[in-house]
This record gives C-alpha cells, structure tokens and sequence, in this order.
C-alpha cells in the first residue's frame, strides 16, 4: 500500500506527539532491534504502518485476531459505558412507555442492564462495519486517509436528514456510530486525496467551499445527500443493459456512469474503481430511466482475474434489489464460478417471496420459517452486510407462535424452564443447566430463533498425523503454518482406536457471557454444564468430517491449548472462507485472552 502524505496527518492532529505514536515506536524498536528514526514523518508512517502490516496478513487467523485486538482498542476507548449512559435516556424510556399507554413504567435493574446491552451492541456493531469495511481488500485508500475517516467518524453523532448534518457526539451519546455509505465515502476521500496531490476536483462551490475546511462530517454529509437512491417505484422497471469495462481501461467511464445514482458502492469513486478495473473486468447493469435510456446502475459483477470478486446491488448493505435477481442470476451462468452464487440469487428470491407474503398477511410454512430464522444456514445476499429484510420481517412475527411450527410440534412440548421438562418435551428455550446436553430433548435454545444450540458428531482414532494431513491435502484444505505446527507439536496426539464423538457447537454468550469472557472462564463454564475439553485431534478430524461446511462460517475447538510455533498456547480455527476454501487455522486462546459473546466453541459431551 503507498504511503502518501503522514504530514497530512502531523499538520491536522499533530500525531507524532501522541502517545499512541510513540508507543508504537518503541514496540517496533523492542520487536526489531532498530531505533525509529526521530521526525515526525517516520514516528507516522511507523504508527500507520501496523495497522497496514495487520490487515495484510495472509493468514487469516493472525489477521482476524490482528483486527480483533484493533477493535477492541477502538471499542474500550469510545463505545459508551453503563455508567455513563445519563440518567434523562431512562427517564425518556419511561415517558414513550406513558405515551404509549403502559402508564408509569419502573426501569428495573434488570430492564437496566437490557436496555445497556442494546445501546452497546449497536455502537460495537455500527463501529465494526467501519473498521470491517477499511481493513477490507475493497477500500484501496491510502493508509492516512483511513485514519482520517476513523479518526473524525469516533466524534460524529446522527445524522439529522432535515439539517444534512452530523451532530457531534459525546461522552454521553447513546446513538449508533453513523452508517457507512461507501459511495460518499469514496467521494470524499477521493476528493481530499485529490487536493493534496494537486489535482482538480469537483467544481461544485459549495463542496469547493467545505473541501478547504476538510471537515469530514461536513464533506460527508454533503456526499450523502449528493447520492440519491432510486425509487421504489422506479426500481419495477428491470428492462435494460450487461455493460463490460475491461481490465486495465479508463476507469473514468465507469466512475461517471455511478455517481449520484445513490448505488453505495465504492466504485463511485475514483481511486476505487481504477483498483478494481485493474484486477479485472467489471459488468454492471443499468435498467431504463423515464426516457428509455439504460442508465439507471442496478447490479454490478467485479471480476478479480477470471474469477468473480463480487457481485453487489442497490438494496440496503448493498444487496440486490427486491426486482433484479433474475437478471443477475441470469448473467451469472456466463462465468465460470457462476454456480457458487446460485445459493445467494435463490437465497434473495426466497426472501422476496416471504417478504411480499408478509405484506399480504398471508401464513408461512415450515420451510418458509426455518429459512427466514436461518435455523439450518444463514440467509446469504450479495451484500457487506446482513440483508435488513430479515429483521423487518422477524420483527412483524411473534417466535412463540412459530416455535410450534418450526419444531412440528404442540405448544405443550416446548419447556421454557428446567422445571417444566416433561417426558414428551421436544424443545427447550430457556437458560442452560447441568447435563441439559444428556437429556433427549430434540432442540436446544438460549432464546428462539436467534440462539440454537448445535449437535455434532466427529470419528477420531485411527490415523496418525502423517495421514491426517494427506487427507486434508487431498481434499484441497489450506492449512495454516502455525496450524501445521501444532499438529508437530509432540502434545498433539492421535488414538490409534477409533471412537464416536457426540459434540455441542456452543457460542460464548448462550454459555452465559453476552459480554464476552476470558478462556478460562467460558472452559469452567462448559464443564459445569457437563460438557468436556475435546481431544486436540478433534480439529483436524473435524475439518475432514465437515466438508459441507457453509462459507463464511467458523468455530473453535474447545481444546487443552497447544503451543504453536511462535510459543502461544493455541486452539484450532476450523474455517471456511466466504470463497469456499475450507482451511484449518489455529488461534491464541490463552487462560486470559477474552473472546466475544459471538465466538462458538466445540466441546465434547461428557463420555462417563
């Protein structure tokens, strides 16, 4: 990545005089023996240049804990606290509870602690989708630049769309960080990169006017209103045009084609687009505006060489629109690696269908549910981010009611608490307990449908390291070094009998840590629950047993940790990227090292 102006960065915040900066210098002096030299230039590009050197890892276990430690940087530092959520937001609870006709309404402790819970998951969540996209191989911005997105982002509120503003945020902000709009992204840092290399931008006198000011909420907020959305109304209209610009032309064509159609993508902008023409072919589809005239950008298909990069829509996070997946699946069978995207286009058909069966209040099946619950796989679009659709819809339904379908079963069936398990119970939805794992209960949930917990079944024994590894080569599983070098490690063991494993696939906040716990914490939990540390071979074996493995999915093998390579007590990642590459990683997993309440572990059901 070029590293273009760090004097941007020591004129705006005069960073090489923050303590961050020279933390940074002496961990690259203790790590590498030499001294960063003492202008503020090096002292920057030094400080940026972790960041960089995290987020191009080619394994994907030490670049996810790289970003993860990042996050959580970020998110100890400016996610609100409970302690500082003010007193007026409860206060303001109670009022809309009154308005509502609840009358007065007591905020309880534990109404408390779900109402913080709420306030921080979306700050994290919102805060992520920044960091998630900046880290990602489609923002192709100069490293400043990124951190001066971040940097300005951690002190931006809501944006009133009356005003065409930013508020600016405070210790005491319960709202979201702002939505990530990649288009006006793009304009933005596009036109400050601009600038500062002496380059004409947009004549507009009052973007000319902000852009001296280089205010990023005020730059952005004016690229947000810039980027309009289609209607509805003119989305029903799919009649048009597949347009090809080919590897290594003039990106401008494309870059004018998409600005100030509200498409959100990055390609909008300039620096974007010519990264991505020069990685291989683009297509996008313009419909038909009111005069007849393709111009109208619907979906897009980015090649990377011979093979699809991406394909992205104009709905929300960039999915496809309600109307345009047949046109897209259509073009699809053109290329290739068009197959592994079927899933995505039938996935958005399927949604469309449930999300118009909504609108007419008509019921929905079985398999309707289970797919709108995603209970057996998730729901998978051509967007960065989880297809709103589905909320909106779950948000309409009552679980309780569906619960019955979904399981095939009477209301009476279902237990909500240990107490009310009978012998006929076929589902349980409800708090965890001791040896819940040995009962004969069908499904097992923390809450329905968001929290299932997963049955398994592994094979060990019978094979030695060596086959171990001939087998995944065989079947084409990237392994990573440090993966490799726990398999070498003399603690990693193989039966030579072989022996039927029953495991639980459970995450960290159904064991009882929304919030996140250390690993030793999450182990003493499980075992209390009757659960047990599986044989370290179970990761590999696993790996050989799940092929079907859906992409983009992943857990962690609750293990006793083995050390890698560079010394750290390590479990095995088994992992299938969102390419279908099925890969076998390791990750730090020491006694104090803190997980997410998402993270999923597998652990082994008690075998006395």
């Amino acid at each position: 990545m070029e590293n273009l102006n760090p004097d941007f960065l020591k004129e705006k915040y005069n960073l090489h005089n923050a303590p961050e900066v020279g933390a940074a210098a002496k961990r690259t002096e203790e790590r590498t023996g030499e001294k960063v030299p003492q202008n503020p230039k090096d002292q920057i590009q030094n400080y940026l240049d972790r960041f960089t050197e995290i987020i191009e890892r080619k394994e994907p276990g030490k670049r996810e804990r790289g970003i993860e430690a990042i996050k959580r940087v970020i998110d100890d530092k400016y996610i609100i606290k409970p302690e500082e959520i003010p007193e007026s937001y409860y206060e303001n609870q109670r009022r809309i509870a009154r308005e509502q006709g609840h009358g007065d309404v007591e905020i309880t402790d534990e109404a408390r602690n779900q109402l913080q819970e709420v306030i921080i998951k979306d700050q994290k969540d919102s805060l992520d989708n920044w960091i998630d996209y900046l880290s990602s191989k489609d923002a192709t911005y100069p490293d400043w630049l990124k951190y001066f997105a971040i940097r300005n982002l951690l002190g931006m509120g809501e944006y009133d769309k009356e005003k065409k503003q930013f508020t600016k945020r405070s210790k005491g902000t319960v709202k979201p960080f702002p939505d990530i709009n990649r288009e006006a992204l793009a304009y933005v840092l596009d036109a400050i990169e601009k600038k500062h290399k002496g380059i004409p931008n947009d004549k507009d006198p009052e973007f000319q006017a902000l852009l001296q000011g280089e205010n990023f909420a005020k730059l952005y907020a004016w690229a947000i209103d810039k980027a309009t959305p289609e209607s509805e109304k003119g989305l029903t209209n799919i009649k048009g045009e597949w347009v090809k610009y080919r590897q290594g032309k003039d990106h401008m064509p494309l870059v004018e084609s998409l600005q100030g159609h509200g498409t959100g993508w990055c390609t909008a902008g300039e620096s974007t687009a010519k990264a991505q023409l020069e990685g291989g072919d683009f297509y996008v589809y313009y419909s038909e505006d009111k005069n007849g005239k393709s111009n109208i950008p619907r979906a897009a298909i980015r090649m990377q060489g011979d093979e699809i990069g991406e394909v992205r829509g104009i709905g929300p996070d960039q999915n496809l629109d309600p109307y345009i997946g047949d046109v897209v699946k259509k073009k699809l069978t053109e290329f290739s690696d068009g197959p592994k995207y079927e899933k995505k286009v039938a996935d958005m058909k399927l949604l469309t269908q449930i999300e118009n069966k909504t609108k007419l209040k008509q019921p929905l099946g079985k398999e309707e549910l289970i797919f709108l619950y995603e209970i057996n796989n998730k729901i998978e679009g051509f967007g960065y981010q989880r297809d709103p659709r589905i909320k909106e819809v779950i948000d309409q339904r009552n679980p309780k009611e569906d619960a019955p379908i979904v399981f095939e079963c009477q209301p009476e069936q279902i237990a909500y608490s240990e107490k009310e398990i009978k012998e006929n119970t076929k589902a349980y939805i409800g708090p965890l307990f001791k040896n819940i794992f040995q009962t004969n209960i069908e499904h097992i949930y923390t809450f329905f449908p968001e929290s299932s917990i997963k049955k398994m079944e592994a094979e060990i024994g019978g094979k030695t390291k060596k086959e171990l590894m001939k087998e995944m080569e065989k079947n084409k599983v990237w392994i990573s070094n440090y993966a490799k070098s726990m398999i070498d490690n003399p603690d990693f063991t193989t039966s030579k009998k072989q022996e039927h494993l029953n495991l639980v696939r459970i995450s960290v906040k159904d064991l009882g840590f929304p919030n996140g716990a250390k690993t030793d914490k999450i182990y003493k939990k499980a075992q209390g629950l009757g659960l047990e540390l599986c044989p370290a071979e179970v990761g590999p074996q696993l790996r050989l047993q799940y092929l079907d493995q859906p992409n983009g999915d992943w857990f962690y093998i609750g293990m006793k940790q083995i050390s890698d390579s560079d010394g750290d007590p390590s479990v095995f990642d088994v992992f299938r990227n969102g390419d279908g590459r099925l890969e076998l990683s390791d990750i730090d997993a020491s006694p104090d090292r803190r997980w997410s309440g998402s993270n999923e572990f597998v652990f082994s059901l008690s075998r006395k």
